[in-house]
């Protein structure tokens, strides 16, 4: 999620391409090659792209990074060099832009992120990734994309006339930031916000019309809600989250935590002191990120773990 004010229905239907073309550039600087508006999927004849990032060197695994903020999500958004960390550890960067809301709401967006994987996971050997080592992050809505693919990707249908489609959503490692995990319990246990309260003042769209109902907002919360879903064998999984957050509060992360250490998931929550829905560290943070997915993407343990 964001502080920034809801984009217009407009410049949120502009998140998607009705004509997308690829191009590619390289920084003579880094030697990262950019892809540009790789069309991933399509959506009401529009289309969902993602730019792809390969570093000089690169280590054979993928990351996909969520571009998104209050389940709003623009080309415009995607920011190289916040990438920088995992670029320079050889980690290929994939940055996935999604339906935005108030025009798809947020379970309709969570099937672009499925299908964002899939279609990376059956392009891996054009990208020189490995299909059965990818990573995802993100932060705030961004992260809870994240962790929703890290407790519930899974298989694709054998069936499907698209081949991407047949393909599993499932990632092999999470780092995020301040994610929502249970829209149920914001603040407290009982705390309903789905769509509700300090959500819906300012995304509530995001959630759509079944959140204008007591019934309704409990059916949709176990829907989006990530700590239902966590199992002992999901993604291993990071998260970053200031302690100071006013917009998604720590109790969010706390909670996950506790409900990873029930069921023995790997999980570690880094907590930043004083620090609110975002930092001017964050970039310098990546490193850390980037030291979890070497962990578990590489098997190469950090040096100096934190």
């Amino acid at each position: 999620m964001t502080k920034k004010p809801l984009l217009t229905f407009v410049l949120c239907i502009a998140c998607l391409s009705t004509f997308a073309s690829e191009t590619h550039s390289a920084d003579p600087k880094t030697g990262v090659t950019r892809i540009e508006d790789v069309v991933y999927g399509r959506k009401f004849g529009t289309a969902l792209t993602l730019d792809v990032f390969q570093p000089a060197q690169p280590n054979g695994k993928g990351i996909l990074f969520m571009v998104s903020g209050g389940f709003v999500s623009s080309h415009d958004g995607i920011n190289p060099g916040f990438y920088r960390a995992l670029l320079d550890r050889g980690y290929t960067v994939f940055a996935v832009v999604h339906g935005c809301q108030p025009r798809f709401i947020i379970p309709e967006i969570e099937q672009d992120i499925h299908r964002a994987v899939r279609f990376v996971r059956h392009n891996a050997a054009k990208y020189g990734v490995d299909p059965d080592h990818l990573g995802i992050t993100g932060s705030s809505a961004g992260g809870h994309l994240s962790l929703t693919m890290g407790t519930q990707g899974g298989p694709g249908d054998p069936k499907a006339k698209d081949p991407v489609d047949r393909e599993s959503s499932a990632v092999q490692c999470v780092a995020c930031f301040f994610p929502p995990t249970d829209f149920l319990n914001w603040t407290q246990e009982g705390d309903d916000e789905v769509g509700y309260g300090s959500t819906g003042s300012r995304f509530q769209p995001a959630f759509g019309p079944q959140a204008l109902t007591p019934e309704g907002r409990q059916t949709l919360g176990r829907q989006i809600s990530p700590i239902l879903f966590v199992t002992s064998n999901m993604a291993p999984t990071l998260v970053m989250h200031g302690d100071a957050d006013k917009l998604v509060p720590i109790y969010q992360a706390h909670i996950f935590e506790k409900r990873c250490h029930e069921v023995g998931a790997t999980y570690k929550l880094i907590v930043r002191e004083g620090k609110d829905h975002g930092w001017p560290e964050m970039g310098a943070d990546m490193k850390i990120f980037a030291d979890w997915f070497d962990e578990y993407l590489r098997g190469i343990k950090p040096q100096n773990p934190n």
